[in-house]
């Protein structure tokens, strides 16, 4: 199985798409802490904390999308936006769509998967944040919220945006976004390495038989298990990515990595934990059958378009 000839094309593939990984991911990144220079915390809270009735859970998924914050990092932000007057419903929007829809993933998908799955991965999950928001607010569930106060959360992913305290010269926000890369970097980087090692090391020596065998088109249960794996493997998107390009290069269905995408990303042990201290078990319990649901009806939507995309 170990052939010489396997090795060097794991090498050769595992330094290609290191390189793309890394070239694609400062770049992404610097863009990204610079739009967090002019799209900071208070600024999500000075636009949603105005009326804004059904309006605010579409800008709520927006802003999401714009603040680039992992699952964690989110939470705080939530809970200023709460404490200070935001509406329930577009809190909920925001808290859905900020780990899912930012540059960097969208930029992955962009580069690793093909720009048709990225575009109605977008679309779907905007859709997706906006009408869960509204939802859980005519269920009632803001009166499951606790006032809470979170002032600083350790997170794999580090800090979240950056709060300005005085005015910056564009120069010095540049030269903020750059330091801002340069420490996110140095914290993705194992991340990004170890994505780029296991797709290296499945392209080359797991045989596509077995993957599609056990995660292909032709098994029903690989869609929902994939979905329930995602959630407590609490694996990074930026890792899960790349390695999901060669499983679905390998025979695994689209399907099965969106849904592990999305489970994972979507609702993390961390992100779970923290939601319960804030939130009363209703809330908690509603949040992670709301992402299971929205991972597996992804990944059958995915499944079924694969022969088109």
């Amino acid at each position: 199985m170990f052939e010489v000839n396997n090795l060097i094309g794991t090498g050769k593939f595992f330094l290609y798409i290191s390189a793309e990984l890394l070239i694609l991911f400062v770049g992404i990144s610097f863009l990204v802490a610079l739009l967090q220079e002019f799209v900071s915390e208070e600024t999500v809270r000075r636009v949603l904390t105005k009326p804004q009735k059904w309006l605010g859970n579409i800008l709520g998924a927006a802003l999401g999308a714009l603040t680039p914050f992992c699952s964690c990092s989110t939470i705080p932000i939530l809970v200023g936006l709460l404490n200070g007057g935001a509406p329930f419903g577009a809190t909920m929007s925001f808290l859905i769509s900020s780990p899912l829809l930012n540059p960097v993933i969208l930029a992955l998908f962009l580069t690793m998967i093909g720009w048709k799955v990225t575009l109605i991965y977008g679309v779907s999950t905007f859709i997706a944040a906006v009408l869960i928001g509204a939802l859980w607010e005519r269920l009632g569930l803001a009166s499951t919220y606790k006032m809470h106060k979170i002032e600083n959360v350790g997170c794999c992913c580090g800090p979240g945006a950056v709060q300005i305290v005085m005015p910056l010269t564009n120069k010095e926000k540049v030269k903020r976004a750059g330091t801002q890369t340069g420490t996110l970097f140095r914290q993705v980087l194992p991340y990004l390495i170890i994505g780029a090692g296991i797709g290296a090391f499945i392209y080359g020596f797991v045989p596509e038989e077995l993957i599609i065998k056990l995660a292909g088109p032709g098994n029903p249960l690989a869609i929902p298990v994939a979905a329930v794996i995602g959630i407590p493997m609490y694996i990074r998107v930026e890792t899960m990515i790349p390695i999901g390009s060669v499983l679905i290069a390998k025979g695994m269905s689209l399907g099965a990595v969106m849904a592990l995408i999305i489970g994972g990303a979507g609702a993390s042990i961390p992100e779970l934990t923290l939601l319960a201290s804030i939130f009363k078990p209703k809330l908690v319990i509603t949040f992670t059958i709301t992402i299971l649901a929205v991972a597996i009806l992804a990944g059958f939507f995915f499944q079924i378009l694969q022969p088109i995309l």
